[in-house]
C-alpha cells in the first residue's frame, strides 16, 4: 500500500470496538467445554469469576494482573484506534486494583496492505 492509499480501519469489519465480541453467555458456554487446569493456589482470580483480568501471585506480597483484548476498529485512523486500543486494556488493569507496568499488543491487518 502506498503512503498515498488512506487507510480506513473500520471498512475491514461489519461491527466496531466491543459490539464485536460475542455475549458474556456465549461465552460462558464456551469457556465451561475448555479443559479443567489444576488447582493453583496462586492462582487469585481465573476464568471461573469472568472478572476483567486473570491475577496470579508472585510472592506474598506481589501479585500480577494480567489481561488481553481484542476488538475491532472503532475509527478509521490507525494511531487513533492504537490509542483506544491502549486505553481499553489499560482499564481492564485498573478495575481489578492493578498499576499497568507493561503492554502486550495483538496486530491484525490484511496483508495485502504491505509494501513489498
Amino acid at each position: 500500500m502506498s503512503q498515498s492509499e488512506k487507510i480506513k480501519l473500520t471498512s475491514y469489519s461489519s461491527k466496531g470496538g466491543c459490539g464485536c465480541k460475542i455475549g458474556p453467555a456465549d461465552l460462558a458456554q464456551v469457556i465451561r467445554k475448555l479443559p479443567q487446569a489444576e488447582p493453583n493456589p496462586n492462582l487469585l482470580v481465573g476464568l471461573d469469576t469472568s472478572d476483567d483480568a486473570g491475577v496470579y501471585r508472585l510472592t506474598d506480597e506481589l501479585a500480577m494482573v494480567q489481561t488481553v483484548d481484542f476488538f475491532t476498529p472503532i475509527v478509521d485512523d490507525p494511531y487513533d484506534f492504537g490509542q483506544v486500543a491502549a486505553a481499553n486494556a489499560i482499564s481492564d488493569i485498573y478495575a481489578m486494583g492493578g498499576k499497568p507496568l507493561t503492554a502486550l499488543n495483538i496486530v491484525a491487518f490484511p496483508i495485502s496492505t504491505l509494501d513489498k
